[in-house]
């Protein structure tokens, strides 16, 4: 059966970055679906491609029409007579002498083997493209053509559909499908520059290029790549951030970048700070010198081709040097008020309205890494932690948690002990031990309140990251090498709330179950493996960690199939001889 090629594209509003990848991917798996519901799915490759105003789907090999196919009917029992034959006969459209009696077990019927002539391809894709496309779950849709009108994540303005070479007829919230496309909002070269005539995807990528819009997120992050490192001179060199690249790729449809600068008397300030306000506010790239030090200059990704009069630059430095102002103001405020003295004000931070305050909370972890067997560092620590959130710069960059207040308990005066737990206490694993025991207790505590007052995450819902946060213990557990058994954690982490047993014993499964999902998915051992390891006990998470690697590496030699059997017939005769484990 002949084949053809199917083109989708959809116009809209610029799409937030971060639902690019999901999005491509979730339209792809509907069209699937819907080619696999009506039997054209067989052979059939998708591509996916995307620009913050475009979502486009590049089908190759689906069938001009569906295969026929042949039908049995079971009709009316024989008892019921001549007339239920003769109406059977018209609902076929047959001659009642065309029609077989069948034996079933329920008796003898009429029946009649009908050949169904399969349906035009473009004739189904026109029915099911709507569907498809505006059943992608967004994380939020809004309606711009009233209330009941289609939802989108924003609104649709343009629809391509070509298979074949043949415009798929459809409408969408008020908008019919054609094959004509639009190339760059600012940038469009073509005099009639709405009116970009594509049959397929080749001559799409080439009629947006033409408009200045590079369709392929490879060629683009490869343009962003290129264009920094032409940029950058003799003893300046990028610091990398992928996420940031990522971004950027999806926020442009014609990257350029280029370079600015900054008075150099902001470098007084913490790099931390300096390097937030670039990547996280304003999605700048930092620029660093051969040293590795912070130099007074940055990298923009611009959607123009060019700024040969450096507006563009201009506007960037002035944008930047008024959040560095910002930020050295905060800094400075923040300075008048000592760590211990912002403790009272933590009365006034909710951490949950049903737990209270984060001063409360502070005074848990603080009872909790003592427990813990931490020193007097840590127990300052632990005190000092969540002093931050009270400071002006933090409430500013809140990514700057823990960052912040590591920062200024270093510049008044604590011991290093200390301001390095709490400048490391929200990382995966602090680098200190210090660090570990202040995050392992703050996580601890963090876990079992929510537990105890029922807030445990079900499902893919997770709205106060309790997975990550007991991620966060096992991964401290193995990699700080820590000795605690789950059991001794969840013993120390006694809060007021503690008599509920029931959610201590929901709380320890839940810990089983990411330390589960941290040797498979995070390490990477293999299901069964890790299975075998932890039916032999996961109370001390290192030794797991090293058992695993062990057999991981013993697994491959040819000594492992004869010395498992050798243990599994040892098994069965004590199985048989009545021998327990309590007895061995």
């Amino acid at each position: 059966m002949k084949s053809k090629n199917l083109l989708i594209g959809v116009g809209v509003e610029e799409i937030p970055d971060w639902m690019i990848a999901g999005a491509l991917e979730d339209l792809r798996r509907r069209f699937l679906e819907a080619l696999e519901k009506f039997q054209l799915h067989e052979g059939v490759q998708v591509e996916t491609h995307a620009t913050p105003r475009r979502l486009i789907l590049w089908v190759t090999g689906i069938p001009e029409k569906q295969a026929d196919v042949t039908e049995k009917v079971t009709g009316p029992p024989v008892s019921a007579g001549p007339n239920a034959a003769a109406g059977f006969a018209r609902k076929m459209a047959v001659e009642v002498e065309k029609l077989k009696k069948i034996e079933t077990p329920k008796g003898e019927y009429y029946g009649y083997t009908r050949k169904v002539k399969g349906r035009r391809t473009i004739d189904i894709l026109s029915e099911a493209l709507s569907g498809v496309i505006l059943g992608i779950p967004w994380p939020k849709t809004m309606t711009w053509t009233g209330k009941s009108g289609a939802r989108f994540i924003r609104p649709i303005r343009r629809l391509v559909a070509v298979y074949g070479g043949k415009i798929v007829p459809f409408e969408m919230a008020g908008v019919k499908s054609g094959n004509l496309a639009t190339g760059h909002r600012r940038l469009h070269g073509d005099k009639d520059w709405d009116r970009i005539r594509v049959t397929d995807l080749e001559s799409l990528k080439q009629g947006l290029r033409r408009n200045f819009v590079i369709l392929d997120a490879a060629e683009r992050r490869e343009r962003i790549e290129q264009g920094i490192a032409q940029l950058l001179g003799d003893g300046l060199r990028l610091r990398p951030n992928p996420a940031l690249l990522e971004t950027l790729v999806n926020i442009t449809e014609f990257p350029t970048p280029i370079v600015g600068s900054f008075d150099p008397e902001f470098l007084s300030l913490p790099e931390e700070v300096l390097v937030t306000v670039m990547q996280h506010h304003q999605k700048y790239f930092s620029v660093e010198d051969a040293n590795g030090k912070l130099a007074p200059h940055f990298i923009a990704v611009m959607n123009i081709d060019a700024d040969p009069d450096g507006i563009v630059r201009h506007g960037n430095e002035r944008v930047l040097r008024a959040r560095f102002n910002d930020a050295r103001f905060f800094w400075e405020t923040d300075q008048k008020r000592p760590l211990p003295e912002r403790s009272k004000d933590l009365h006034e931070v909710t951490f949950h309205a049903k737990l209270g305050s984060y001063f409360a909370k502070t005074q848990r972890n603080m009872d909790l890494v003592q427990r813990l067997g931490g020193d007097t560092n840590v127990q300052r620590a632990a005190e000092l932690a969540k002093c931050d959130l009270t400071t002006e710069l933090v409430k500013e960059f809140t990514e700057l948690q823990g960052v912040i207040g590591g920062l200024y308990a270093r510049k008044q005066g604590e011991p290093e002990e200390v301001w390095r737990a709490i400048y490391d206490h929200y990382e995966a694993v602090p680098r200190t031990k210090g660090g570990q025991l202040l995050a392992l207790a703050d996580r601890l505590d963090t876990l079992q309140a929510f537990f105890v007052i029922g807030l445990v995450p079900t499902g893919s819902k997770d709205p106060y990251a309790l997975r990550r946060a007991a991620l966060g213990v096992v991964h401290i557990l193995v990699e700080g090498r820590h000795p605690y058994t789950l059991d001794q954690l969840l013993d120390s982490a006694r809060t007021i709330w503690a008599s509920d047993t029931g959610a201590r014993a929901t709380l320890h499964e839940f810990l089983l179950d990411r330390v589960r999902y941290y040797f498979r998915d995070v390490r990477g051992y293999r299901y069964d493996e890790v299975n075998a390891v932890l039916a032999a006990g996961a109370d001390n998470l290192p030794d797991v960690a090293d058992r695993l690697e062990a057999i991981s590496k013993v697994r491959p030699t040819e000594n492992f199939e004869p010395l498992a059997a050798s243990f599994k017939r040892i098994q069965n005769i004590l199985r048989q001889a009545g021998v327990t484990g309590e007895t061995q």
